[in-house]
């Protein structure tokens, strides 16, 4: 399956040692992680093909969220990594699957992946400096996994 990711969600993951996640679940900077990232062999940095259309989604979002969804357009990937709420719901109006770094967490602790969703989502919030929307999408979360 391809999945395209905005660096967002590599970087979070990585800050916390959890990258190989996204390899566990896909198979085949100065910001905490971002080296790791660069260093993973089997991420493959590509542009969009179409930069007229990452021009148009500019003018709602961020260039790496722009050039995430053209991409993920083009390539028809299986799904795109996206955070950013914004980003997310564009995404999802053209038919795009959106998976984001917690949902990600939550897929590892549903498969026996990681031991608890909790001590990550807190690992994220400090060493990763990932701030999530709300306290009612993180206690979501952990009930969706029976941690609340």
């Amino acid at each position: 399956m391809i999945a395209v990711a905005n660096a967002s969600v590599l970087i979070g993951l990585s800050a916390i040692d959890r990258l190989a996640l996204l390899l566990a679940r896909f198979p085949g900077g100065s910001r905490p992680g971002a080296h790791a990232v660069r260093g993973a062999p089997w991420i493959r940095r590509q542009a969009a093909g179409n930069p007229g259309w990452v021009r148009l989604l500019r003018t709602e979002l961020d260039e790496g969220e722009a050039e995430t969804i053209v991409l993920a357009s083009e390539l028809s990937a299986g799904v795109v990594l996206l955070d950013e709420r914004d980003a997310r719901r564009l995404a999802e109006r053209i038919g795009l699957r959106v998976l984001g770094t917690v949902g990600v967490l939550v897929w590892a602790r549903r498969v026996g992946q990681i031991a608890s969703l909790r001590v990550e989502l807190d690992a994220l919030a400090g060493r990763g400096r990932f701030r999530l929307s709300s306290q009612v999408l993180r206690d979501r979360a952990l009930r969706e996994v029976g941690e609340a």
